[in-house]
Protein backbone atom coordinates (compact mmCIF):
# COMPACT_ATOMS: atom_id res chain seq x y z
CA UNK A 1 0.00 0.00 0.00
CA UNK A 2 0.98 3.65 -0.32
CA UNK A 3 1.70 5.60 2.85
CA UNK A 4 3.07 9.00 3.79
CA UNK A 5 6.04 8.09 5.97
CA UNK A 6 8.02 10.37 8.27
CA UNK A 7 11.35 8.75 7.38
CA UNK A 8 13.41 11.17 9.41
CA UNK A 9 12.61 14.44 11.13
CA UNK A 10 11.14 16.97 8.68
CA UNK A 11 11.34 14.44 5.82
CA UNK A 12 8.02 13.01 4.59
CA UNK A 13 7.95 10.57 1.67
CA UNK A 14 4.97 8.90 -0.02
CA UNK A 15 6.12 5.31 -0.63
CA UNK A 16 5.06 1.68 -0.82
CA UNK A 17 4.96 -0.14 2.53
CA UNK A 18 3.67 -3.53 3.61
CA UNK A 19 -0.11 -3.92 3.94
CA UNK A 20 -1.30 -4.29 7.55
CA UNK A 21 -3.26 -7.37 8.61
CA UNK A 22 -6.01 -7.36 11.23
CA UNK A 23 -5.21 -9.27 14.42
CA UNK A 24 -7.97 -10.96 16.45
CA UNK A 25 -10.44 -8.30 17.56
CA UNK A 26 -9.28 -5.84 14.88
CA UNK A 27 -10.63 -4.60 11.55
CA UNK A 28 -8.82 -3.56 8.40
CA UNK A 29 -9.97 -0.15 7.17
CA UNK A 30 -9.54 1.39 3.73
CA UNK A 31 -8.79 4.99 4.69
CA UNK A 32 -11.01 7.50 2.88
CA UNK A 33 -9.91 10.73 4.59
CA UNK A 34 -7.35 11.77 7.21
CA UNK A 35 -6.88 15.27 8.60
CA UNK A 36 -3.48 16.79 9.33
CA UNK A 37 -3.47 17.56 13.06
CA UNK A 38 -1.47 20.44 14.50
CA UNK A 39 0.29 17.89 16.72
CA UNK A 40 1.53 16.11 13.56
CA UNK A 41 2.83 19.40 12.15
CA UNK A 42 4.55 20.31 15.42
CA UNK A 43 5.80 16.77 15.92
CA UNK A 44 7.37 16.10 12.54
CA UNK A 45 10.49 18.16 13.35
CA UNK A 46 11.14 16.20 16.55
CA UNK A 47 10.32 19.07 18.89
CA UNK A 48 7.62 17.16 20.79
CA UNK A 49 9.42 13.82 20.99
CA UNK A 50 6.20 11.99 20.11
CA UNK A 51 6.78 11.38 16.40
CA UNK A 52 10.02 9.41 16.36
CA UNK A 53 10.73 8.24 12.80
CA UNK A 54 10.17 6.13 10.89
CA UNK A 55 6.43 6.40 11.50
CA UNK A 56 3.18 6.85 9.59
CA UNK A 57 1.33 9.69 11.31
CA UNK A 58 -2.36 10.56 11.18
CA UNK A 59 -5.16 9.97 13.70
CA UNK A 60 -8.11 12.12 12.50
CA UNK A 61 -9.52 9.66 10.02
CA UNK A 62 -12.46 7.79 8.53
CA UNK A 63 -12.89 4.95 6.11
CA UNK A 64 -14.57 1.72 5.14
CA UNK A 65 -14.03 -1.73 6.64
CA UNK A 66 -12.62 -4.19 4.10
CA UNK A 67 -11.84 -7.15 6.35
CA UNK A 68 -12.47 -8.26 9.93
CA UNK A 69 -10.18 -10.23 12.19
CA UNK A 70 -11.05 -13.26 14.24
CA UNK A 71 -13.62 -12.58 16.95
CA UNK A 72 -15.13 -9.47 15.35
CA UNK A 73 -18.91 -9.89 15.31
CA UNK A 74 -20.49 -6.42 15.33
CA UNK A 75 -18.77 -5.07 12.23
CA UNK A 76 -18.56 -6.21 8.62
CA UNK A 77 -16.95 -5.33 5.31
CA UNK A 78 -18.53 -2.22 3.82
CA UNK A 79 -19.31 -0.49 7.12
CA UNK A 80 -18.47 3.22 7.09
CA UNK A 81 -16.53 4.04 10.26
CA UNK A 82 -14.42 6.50 12.14
CA UNK A 83 -12.46 5.70 15.28
CA UNK A 84 -11.08 7.15 18.48
CA UNK A 85 -7.50 8.37 18.32
CA UNK A 86 -6.75 6.53 21.58
CA UNK A 87 -6.26 2.76 21.67
CA UNK A 88 -7.01 1.76 25.25
CA UNK A 89 -7.07 -1.56 27.11
CA UNK A 90 -10.52 -2.75 28.14
CA UNK A 91 -9.43 -4.25 31.46
CA UNK A 92 -7.58 -1.21 32.82
CA UNK A 93 -8.74 0.29 36.15
CA UNK A 94 -9.31 3.73 34.60
CA UNK A 95 -11.21 2.27 31.65
CA UNK A 96 -13.47 0.32 33.98
CA UNK A 97 -14.10 3.52 35.95
CA UNK A 98 -15.21 5.29 32.77
CA UNK A 99 -12.00 7.18 32.04
CA UNK A 100 -10.45 5.30 29.14
CA UNK A 101 -8.58 8.43 28.04
CA UNK A 102 -6.50 8.12 31.23
CA UNK A 103 -5.90 4.37 31.02
CA UNK A 104 -2.49 2.89 31.69
CA UNK A 105 -0.87 1.52 28.56
CA UNK A 106 -3.02 3.55 26.19
CA UNK A 107 -1.56 4.39 22.79
CA UNK A 108 -2.35 7.12 20.27
CA UNK A 109 -2.71 6.22 16.62
CA UNK A 110 0.07 7.66 14.47
CA UNK A 111 2.30 8.40 17.43
CA UNK A 112 5.72 6.98 18.35
CA UNK A 113 7.25 8.15 21.62
CA UNK A 114 9.88 5.97 23.29
CA UNK A 115 7.22 3.77 24.88
CA UNK A 116 5.56 2.49 21.69
CA UNK A 117 5.10 2.95 17.95
CA UNK A 118 1.61 2.77 16.42
CA UNK A 119 1.34 3.63 12.74
CA UNK A 120 -1.46 5.94 11.68
CA UNK A 121 -3.87 6.74 8.88
CA UNK A 122 -1.81 8.64 6.31
CA UNK A 123 -1.98 5.43 4.33
CA UNK A 124 -4.32 3.41 2.15
CA UNK A 125 -5.08 0.93 4.93
CA UNK A 126 -5.03 0.82 8.72
CA UNK A 127 -5.94 -1.75 11.39
CA UNK A 128 -7.65 -0.73 14.64
CA UNK A 129 -9.36 -2.61 17.50
CA UNK A 130 -13.09 -2.98 17.10
CA UNK A 131 -13.84 -1.34 20.46
CA UNK A 132 -12.69 2.10 19.29
CA UNK A 133 -14.91 2.14 16.17
CA UNK A 134 -17.92 4.39 15.55
CA UNK A 135 -20.43 4.06 12.75
CA UNK A 136 -20.71 7.08 10.43
CA UNK A 137 -24.32 8.27 9.90
CA UNK A 138 -25.52 8.29 6.29
CA UNK A 139 -25.76 12.08 6.29
CA UNK A 140 -22.07 12.49 7.23
CA UNK A 141 -19.34 12.35 4.58
CA UNK A 142 -15.93 10.73 5.05
CA UNK A 143 -14.32 14.18 5.06
CA UNK A 144 -16.71 15.40 7.75
CA UNK A 145 -16.10 12.24 9.79
CA UNK A 146 -12.36 12.98 9.69
CA UNK A 147 -13.18 16.17 11.63
CA UNK A 148 -14.84 14.36 14.52
CA UNK A 149 -11.64 13.86 16.54
CA UNK A 150 -10.77 17.56 17.10
CA UNK A 151 -14.43 18.43 17.67
CA UNK A 152 -14.68 15.62 20.24
CA UNK A 153 -11.63 17.00 22.08
CA UNK A 154 -13.55 20.28 22.39
CA UNK A 155 -16.73 18.51 23.46
CA UNK A 156 -14.83 16.65 26.18
CA UNK A 157 -13.41 19.90 27.57
CA UNK A 158 -16.86 21.51 27.66
CA UNK A 159 -18.37 18.46 29.36
CA UNK A 160 -15.66 18.46 32.04
CA UNK A 161 -16.26 22.15 32.77
CA UNK A 162 -19.76 21.53 34.10
CA UNK A 163 -20.99 24.67 32.34
CA UNK A 164 -24.71 25.39 32.51
CA UNK A 165 -27.08 27.33 30.27
CA UNK A 166 -26.65 31.03 30.98
CA UNK A 167 -23.09 30.76 32.30
CA UNK A 168 -20.52 33.07 30.76
CA UNK A 169 -17.33 31.69 29.19
CA UNK A 170 -14.02 32.93 27.85
CA UNK A 171 -11.90 30.89 25.44
CA UNK A 172 -8.21 31.71 25.04
CA UNK A 173 -7.02 30.55 21.61
CA UNK A 174 -9.19 30.50 18.48
CA UNK A 175 -7.46 27.74 16.59
CA UNK A 176 -9.23 24.51 15.62
CA UNK A 177 -9.90 23.25 19.15
CA UNK A 178 -10.67 26.68 20.60
CA UNK A 179 -13.19 27.44 17.88
CA UNK A 180 -14.89 24.08 18.30
CA UNK A 181 -15.05 24.83 22.05
CA UNK A 182 -16.86 28.05 21.16
CA UNK A 183 -19.34 26.08 19.04
CA UNK A 184 -19.93 23.53 21.80
CA UNK A 185 -20.43 26.29 24.37
CA UNK A 186 -23.09 27.94 22.23
CA UNK A 187 -24.83 24.58 21.83
CA UNK A 188 -24.77 24.27 25.64
CA UNK A 189 -26.53 27.62 26.08
CA UNK A 190 -23.58 29.57 27.47
CA UNK A 191 -23.76 33.37 27.21
CA UNK A 192 -21.84 35.41 26.53
CA UNK A 193 -19.12 33.32 24.90
CA UNK A 194 -15.96 35.39 24.48
CA UNK A 195 -13.12 34.36 22.14
CA UNK A 196 -9.56 35.68 22.54
CA UNK A 197 -6.67 35.47 20.06
CA UNK A 198 -3.99 37.58 18.33
CA UNK A 199 -5.08 36.59 14.82
CA UNK A 200 -7.93 38.53 13.19
CA UNK A 201 -8.85 35.70 10.82
CA UNK A 202 -9.10 33.21 13.66
CA UNK A 203 -11.28 35.62 15.60
CA UNK A 204 -13.57 35.96 12.57
CA UNK A 205 -13.88 32.17 12.50
CA UNK A 206 -14.74 32.12 16.21
CA UNK A 207 -17.49 34.67 15.57
CA UNK A 208 -18.87 32.50 12.76
CA UNK A 209 -18.99 29.58 15.20
CA UNK A 210 -21.05 31.55 17.68
CA UNK A 211 -18.77 33.74 19.80
CA UNK A 212 -20.66 36.76 21.12
CA UNK A 213 -17.48 38.81 21.41
CA UNK A 214 -14.00 38.53 19.92
CA UNK A 215 -11.04 40.15 21.69
CA UNK A 216 -7.72 40.77 19.98
CA UNK A 217 -5.32 40.46 22.91
CA UNK A 218 -2.71 42.58 21.16
CA UNK A 219 -5.08 45.55 20.93
CA UNK A 220 -7.44 45.20 23.92
CA UNK A 221 -6.94 44.47 27.62
CA UNK A 222 -8.43 40.99 27.89
CA UNK A 223 -9.37 40.67 31.57
CA UNK A 224 -10.86 44.16 31.75
CA UNK A 225 -12.88 43.64 28.58
CA UNK A 226 -14.18 40.27 29.80
CA UNK A 227 -15.26 41.79 33.12
CA UNK A 228 -17.01 44.61 31.29
CA UNK A 229 -19.18 41.99 29.54
CA UNK A 230 -19.78 39.79 32.60
CA UNK A 231 -21.31 42.26 35.08
CA UNK A 232 -17.90 43.23 36.38
CA UNK A 233 -17.12 39.80 37.84
CA UNK A 234 -15.31 37.84 35.13
CA UNK A 235 -16.35 34.70 33.27
CA UNK A 236 -17.96 31.76 35.05
CA UNK A 237 -15.80 29.32 33.09
CA UNK A 238 -12.51 29.79 31.24
CA UNK A 239 -10.84 27.60 28.63
CA UNK A 240 -7.19 27.77 27.58
CA UNK A 241 -6.59 26.05 24.22
CA UNK A 242 -2.96 26.96 23.50
CA UNK A 243 -0.79 25.78 26.36
CA UNK A 244 1.64 28.60 27.16
CA UNK A 245 2.16 30.59 30.34
CA UNK A 246 0.94 33.93 29.00
CA UNK A 247 -2.48 32.69 27.90
CA UNK A 248 -2.98 30.49 30.98
CA UNK A 249 -2.35 33.52 33.19
CA UNK A 250 -4.64 35.71 31.09
CA UNK A 251 -7.39 33.11 31.33
CA UNK A 252 -7.04 32.93 35.12
CA UNK A 253 -7.18 36.74 35.29
CA UNK A 254 -10.36 36.75 33.18
CA UNK A 255 -12.53 34.44 35.28
CA UNK A 256 -14.48 35.32 38.42
CA UNK A 257 -13.87 34.11 41.96
CA UNK A 258 -15.08 30.54 42.33
CA UNK A 259 -14.85 29.96 38.56
CA UNK A 260 -13.70 26.84 36.74
CA UNK A 261 -10.55 27.08 34.61
CA UNK A 262 -10.15 24.32 32.02
CA UNK A 263 -6.68 23.67 30.60
CA UNK A 264 -6.80 22.05 27.16
CA UNK A 265 -3.63 23.21 25.40
CA UNK A 266 -0.32 21.60 26.32
CA UNK A 267 2.33 23.03 24.02
CA UNK A 268 4.59 23.87 26.98
CA UNK A 269 5.18 21.05 29.49
CA UNK A 270 5.93 23.38 32.43
CA UNK A 271 4.71 26.94 32.97
CA UNK A 272 4.71 29.65 35.65
CA UNK A 273 1.34 29.42 37.34
CA UNK A 274 -0.62 32.11 39.29
CA UNK A 275 -0.94 30.01 42.44
CA UNK A 276 -1.93 32.80 44.81
CA UNK A 277 -4.70 34.08 42.53
CA UNK A 278 -6.10 30.56 42.12
CA UNK A 279 -5.99 29.83 45.86
CA UNK A 280 -7.37 33.13 47.12
CA UNK A 281 -10.12 33.18 44.47
CA UNK A 282 -11.03 29.50 44.96
CA UNK A 283 -10.70 28.83 41.25
CA UNK A 284 -11.14 25.17 40.31
CA UNK A 285 -8.47 24.09 37.80
CA UNK A 286 -9.50 21.24 35.52
CA UNK A 287 -7.24 19.50 33.03
CA UNK A 288 -8.83 18.06 29.87
CA UNK A 289 -7.14 15.14 28.10
CA UNK A 290 -8.20 13.92 24.66
CA UNK A 291 -11.66 12.30 24.38
CA UNK A 292 -13.80 10.10 26.60
CA UNK A 293 -16.83 8.91 24.65
CA UNK A 294 -17.79 12.13 22.82
CA UNK A 295 -17.57 10.69 19.28
CA UNK A 296 -21.25 9.75 19.02
CA UNK A 297 -22.31 13.19 20.28
CA UNK A 298 -20.22 14.94 17.62
CA UNK A 299 -21.32 12.60 14.82
CA UNK A 300 -24.98 13.23 15.74
CA UNK A 301 -24.40 16.99 15.83
CA UNK A 302 -22.81 16.94 12.37
CA UNK A 303 -25.61 14.75 10.98
CA UNK A 304 -28.26 17.14 12.35
CA UNK A 305 -26.45 20.22 11.11
CA UNK A 306 -25.94 21.64 14.62
CA UNK A 307 -22.15 21.60 14.24
CA UNK A 308 -20.57 22.90 11.04
CA UNK A 309 -17.24 21.20 10.37
CA UNK A 310 -17.11 22.02 6.66
CA UNK A 311 -16.24 25.62 7.49
CA UNK A 312 -12.97 24.41 9.04
CA UNK A 313 -11.78 22.45 5.99
CA UNK A 314 -9.34 24.51 3.92
CA UNK A 315 -8.31 21.83 1.42
CA UNK A 316 -8.87 18.20 0.45
CA UNK A 317 -5.77 16.85 -1.29
CA UNK A 318 -4.34 13.52 -2.47
CA UNK A 319 -2.01 11.67 -0.11
CA UNK A 320 0.84 11.89 -2.63
CA UNK A 321 0.88 15.68 -2.13
CA UNK A 322 0.95 15.37 1.66
CA UNK A 323 4.55 16.47 2.15
CA UNK A 324 3.86 19.79 0.42
CA UNK A 325 0.76 20.44 2.53
CA UNK A 326 2.72 19.66 5.67
CA UNK A 327 5.31 22.19 4.54
CA UNK A 328 2.66 24.86 4.03
CA UNK A 329 1.13 24.21 7.45
CA UNK A 330 4.53 24.14 9.16
CA UNK A 331 5.45 27.54 7.69
CA UNK A 332 1.91 28.89 8.18
CA UNK A 333 1.38 29.68 4.54
CA UNK A 334 -2.04 30.66 3.25
CA UNK A 335 -3.95 31.01 6.54
CA UNK A 336 -4.95 27.32 6.43
CA UNK A 337 -7.22 25.57 8.88
CA UNK A 338 -7.76 21.83 8.36
CA UNK A 339 -6.16 20.03 5.42
CA UNK A 340 -7.54 16.57 4.71
CA UNK A 341 -5.49 14.00 2.78
CA UNK A 342 -7.21 11.33 0.69
CA UNK A 343 -5.26 8.14 -0.17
Amino acid sequence: MKALVLEEYSKLICKEVEDPRPAPGEVLIRVKACGICGSDVHGMDGSTGRRQPPVIMGHEASGEIVRTGEGVTSWKAGDRVTFDSTVYPLNDWYTLKGHYNLSEGREVIGVSPKEYKRHGAFAEYLTVPQHILYRIPDAVSFEQAAMVEPAAVAAHAVRLSGIRAGDSAVVLGSGMIGTFIVGMLKASGAMPVIAVDVDDEKLKMALRYGADLAIHSGRQPVAETVRAHTKGRGADVGFEAIGIAATVNTMIDSVRKGATAVLVGNVTPIIEFPLQKVVTSEIRVQGSCAINGEYELVLDMIARGSLNVDGMISAVAPLKDGAEWFRKLYHREGNLNKVILVP
